[in-house]
């Protein structure tokens, strides 16, 4: 693509590149993670300074087109990831429903036990372990959920399961246990090293933090979930209804 500013143009500088950008950014080997040029290479071929097209940048950062990494570069933001609190799928699921592949970056499993709050939900023991689940998930070259999951150990999970499966598929075609009602918790909180670390963001970007208690068919708590999502990488919607 020929990048091209008109210097003898009214229209000013930073917006001419802000237009130019934006068909950049169409190029499919952009929307495929393809990473732009860095600032100096990219403000030369432009003929502009860099504060110049920090402004074109900035602007495209803030509708969201754009997403900075520290030490990496600028790239194009995926498509946000949606869920709404209603008919609520597993993540799997809700991706496969977006012709979204899932990628596993990272899976653990262990035997732990948890806080007092993961066992009181679990009306278990204190020092009863648990299955600990881990789960880096995301597409492509792209991370940007962390899951980590307990589970109740009536359910008989072993930690030797294949859990590139869909998890609830693991527990109904396994085990017979059917994920029925989740009730979720919402909040947004600033990341810390750990999950930083994880989705690849600095310390102190904000995610969104979102724990899910999941019950059986007869209520009985199957699943503590939590998950930590990059920010810029999911939108969560409520649908209500009025009652008259």
């Amino acid at each position: 693509m020929n990048l091209k500013i008109d210097h003898k143009s009214p229209v000013p500088l930073h917006i001419q590149a802000e237009n130019l950008l934006r068909e950049l950014i169409k190029q499919p080997e952009y929307i495929e993670g393809k990473m732009l040029p860095n600032e100096i290479e990219l403000a030369k071929r432009l003929a502009i300074s860099r504060s110049t097209l920090r402004l074109a940048i900035n602007k495209l950062v803030y509708e969201e087109l754009l997403i900075r990494k520290k030490g990496i570069g600028t790239k194009v933001a995926s498509s946000k990831f949606s869920s709404k609190s209603k008919n609520w799928l597993s993540f799997s699921q809700e991706m496969k429903n977006r012709g979204i592949e899932v990628k596993n970056f990272e899976l653990h499993v262990s035997w732990v036990v948890p806080d007092k709050a993961i066992t009181k939900f679990f009306a278990v023991d204190e020092d009863q372990k648990l299955l600990k689940l881990e789960r880096l998930r995301g597409k492509k070259d792209d991370p940007f959920v962390y899951f980590i999951s307990y589970f109740h150990p009536r359910i008989g999970l072993t930690g030797d399961e294949d859990f590139k499966r869909p998890l609830y598929e693991i527990l109904e075609a396994d085990y017979h246990v059917v994920a029925d009602l989740s009730q979720e918790e919402i909040d947004a909180i600033a990341a810390n090293k750990f999950i930083a670390d994880k989705l690849e963001i600095n310390i102190g970007d904000p995610i969104l933090s979102r724990k899910r208690f999941v019950f059986d068919q007869s209520g009985k708590p199957i699943e503590y979930n939590l998950g930590f999502y990059r920010a810029e990488s999911f939108t969560y919607t409520v649908e209500s209804r009025r009652d008259y």
